[in-house]
């Protein structure tokens, strides 16, 4: 007989245990990156964080023997709810041993306590939401991830898919060299400088002396050009700023661009350095020094994540995209980047990941979202 339970974390040595599980799970995979765990504490709801102003989250951690063996997490996000009226639920943080009736009876919690809110579908991996991590890796498993995309073990589609679960939308994440970057740029530069002079775009970087400003501006046009983009829920303004709070440290100005249209910013893109190594020398550890380590020297870092690139509703079609892609081409050059990947990108969205193809990147892994019906019984 299973001695397998599901429990509530609740005191602080079940929270701890639903939080470090990860580490003993992955102790001998060499592309696992931990996660920064101050970051984890809040995206699980553990310490204070905005998304949680209005939405719900309920933990969930497998024991067997008292010893932890998976987690996962229920999410309500009523800003989801209020924008697409489709009674979707979420899964996220979802980590397990392979064990199909360790990830069944996860499963299961996860979309009873959902169906308590009168949720019908659950989806994921959201962890929580589009505005953070998503998606299962399912292609893709021979390297380590870029910094804020997600990875986990080959048996997890196994598992979620014996459970149930039918893919609703997958992501792709490009990968290229810096060698190729020229030749895609010298093909679109009489292209790009007719569309900065049609429109009279200025394009500059985010600047260093308005730093906190920039951000949210670019933040905001995120928020605003997304808004026909599946599944996407705009950041409140509690989270716009918490997430620039944070960013401002992680971005580097030379490697954010925008466009600026009768002196509006109409557009943007930025990359992040690759911290991944970094965070993998102290083992998710921002303190008492990982903090120091993690950004001292960013100039090092020689791989980074086009981690955006949006165009405000009223300017989209017009080929400012190109212009920003091409503005980014001399600052990567510059910066002496030798690696990028550009993540992630819908499946639906096949202009974006056409013009990619096009231009010679590659498609290195792909991530799948499942949704399931909550039946009945569950």
């Amino acid at each position: 007989m299973s001695d397998l339970k599901i429990i509530l974390p609740k005191n602080r040595r079940e929270r701890s245990l639903f939080l470090n599980f990860p580490w003993s799970l992955y102790q001998n995979d060499p592309y696992w990156i931990p996660p920064l765990r101050m970051d984890q504490k809040e995206s699980v709801g553990y310490s204070s964080n905005p998304f949680y102003d209005r939405n719900k989250i309920q933990t969930f951690l497998a024991l067997r023997n008292n010893q932890p063996v998976g987690r996962i997490a229920a999410i309500l996000n009523i800003e989801h709810l209020e924008r697409y009226q489709d009674q979707v639920g979420f899964f996220g943080f979802f980590e397990s041993i392979n064990d199909q009736e360790v990830a069944n009876s996860l499963f299961d919690a996860a979309a009873q306590w959902l169906k308590h809110q009168d949720i019908k579908t659950i989806r994921g991996p959201m962890n929580p939401s589009t505005n953070q991590t998503l998606g299962l890796l399912i292609d893709g498993f021979d390297s380590t991830p870029f910094f804020m995309m997600t990875y986990n073990p080959r048996y997890y589609e196994k598992l979620i898919e014996e459970y149930g679960f039918q893919k609703s939308q997958d992501l792709y994440a490009y990968w290229g060299q810096i060698e190729m970057l020229p030749k895609v740029r010298e093909k679109y530069l009489e292209i790009s400088n007719q569309i900065r002079e049609r429109y009279h775009v200025n394009v500059r970087c985010l600047r260093r002396k308005h730093f906190t400003e920039d951000v949210e501006m670019f933040l905001n046009v995120y928020n605003r050009s997304l808004t026909n983009t599946w599944g996407f829920v705009p950041l409140s303004d509690r989270e716009l700023r918490h997430m620039a709070a944070s960013l401002k440290w992680l971005m580097v100005p030379e490697l954010a661009v925008c466009v600026e249209v009768n002196g509006q910013m109409a557009g943007a893109a930025f990359c992040l350095p690759d911290y991944n190594p970094r965070i993998k020398e102290i083992n998710g550890r921002l303190f008492p020094f990982g903090f120091l380590h993690l950004l001292r020297r960013k100039n090092e870092i020689k791989r980074i994540r086009i981690i955006s690139t949006n165009v405000l509703p009223e300017y989209q079609m017009q080929g400012l995209g190109l212009v920003l892609m091409d503005a980014l081409v001399p600052k990567t050059l510059e910066w002496g980047i030798q690696e990028a990947e550009f993540s992630w990108v819908l499946e639906s969205n096949r202009f974006s990941w056409g013009s990619l193809e096009k231009g010679g990147a590659i498609r290195n892994k792909t991530y799948r979202i499942y949704d399931k019906e909550i039946s009945l019984d569950e």
